[in-house]
């Protein structure tokens, strides 16, 4: 396996990291068993990036990925966590919290359900409004120097967020949404990483599975599936969408390769400074997103690929306008 610095004084990571939300109910049910050979199949080619957050399933992720490390080496793994968000009993979610007490409260937590003594990367998931990014930068650094945390990374925060960030305290990465249907960081967000040496951490390659090949309407319809509500998924514009990915389809199949690996490589393409998350929650979708590494895009494929999917040709929101108002990165 491939691997890249994050950032220019992050860690070494496998060219693909795995995304681990959806084994804990974002999508619908899943396999507690699979999900952890899933896990177990990944680690054993090279994947070595493993993405998380504290309130995936309210804890249940982290514990999961704790118990399929039982037995591995932690220096074998480089564990990413985001958090900050805050849920209540019914799974509701009720904004942000960065604050540096906050933050100590969220990480002891988050160790003790992975059990292990620090994490990789440390990362709020959304910018707190009330709470400057410097202070939860600032914080971040200081439980780097007491040794429970390596690196820090950003989330959907926007260029100037990054900028302030990054001068508090070196960013290895930021994790923010982009595929063929989500490219709104090409215009001021990518430019400013560069500029900066922070790397991307590139979720919902397949947007939430949309662009996968494997997607039929009608699909999703699971209580807790975030699909339910995403604006891409909805009447008027599902069909739209699907439409786009059969125009995919048609490069897919020319080069003998699957829908979901043309658009894994299409963004891993676009930079080693970029690292495609993919959210296989099974071992067969895992050896599909990994059989992307095999896949070469020519000029001309690129080319086909743009026409097939313009920039902005997506229809509908990537997020419900309730959270893209409390999204920086779309500001």
């Amino acid at each position: 396996m491939e691997t890249h610095r994050l950032g220019k004084t992050g860690p070494m990571v496998s060219a693909i990291g795995l995304g681990c939300m959806g084994m804990s109910g974002m999508y619908g049910p899943s396999d507690r068993n699979e999900s952890i050979a899933t896990i177990h199949a990944a680690i054993d080619v090279g994947v070595n990036l493993l993405d998380t957050g504290d309130f995936y399933g309210m804890g249940h992720n982290e514990m999961l990925i704790g118990e399929a490390l039982k037995g591995r080496k932690r220096e074998d793994v480089v564990i990413s966590v985001k958090f900050g968000a805050l849920r209540d009993p019914a799974g509701n979610w009720s904004g942000y919290d960065s604050r540096p007490a906050a933050i100590k409260n969220f990480l002891a937590y988050t160790l003790k359900r992975l059990d292990v003594d620090y994490i990789d990367i440390y990362r709020p998931a959304r910018l707190d409004p009330n709470v400057p990014i410097e202070e939860t930068v600032g914080a971040i650094g200081d439980l780097i120097k007491a040794g429970y945390i390596r690196h820090v990374g950003l989330s959907e925060v926007g260029a100037e967020t990054i900028r302030r960030a990054a001068g508090t305290h070196p960013i290895c990465d930021l994790q923010i949404e982009y595929s063929l249907l989500s490219r709104g960081i090409e215009e001021q967000i990518l430019p400013t990483c560069r500029e900066l040496g922070i790397s991307i951490t590139a979720y919902g390659v397949l947007s939430r599975g949309l662009i996968s090949g494997h997607w039929q309407k009608g699909q999703g319809g699971t209580t807790g599936d975030f699909r339910g509500m995403s604006p891409r998924f909805q009447d008027g514009n599902i069909d739209r969408n699907l439409a786009l990915v059969e125009e995919l389809r048609k490069i897919a199949d020319a080069k003998l390769v699957s829908v979901a690996q043309i658009a894994i490589t299409w963004v891993a393409a676009q930079g080693k400074d970029i690292v495609p998350l993919v959210g296989a929650r099974r071992r067969d979708r895992l050896t599909e997103a990994l059989g992307s590494r095999a896949v070469e895009l020519s000029a001309e494929d690129m080319a086909a690929i743009e026409r097939a999917i313009p920039k902005d040709a997506a229809a509908g929101a990537r997020y419900p306008d309730a959270q893209l108002r409390h999204m920086d990165s779309e500001k």
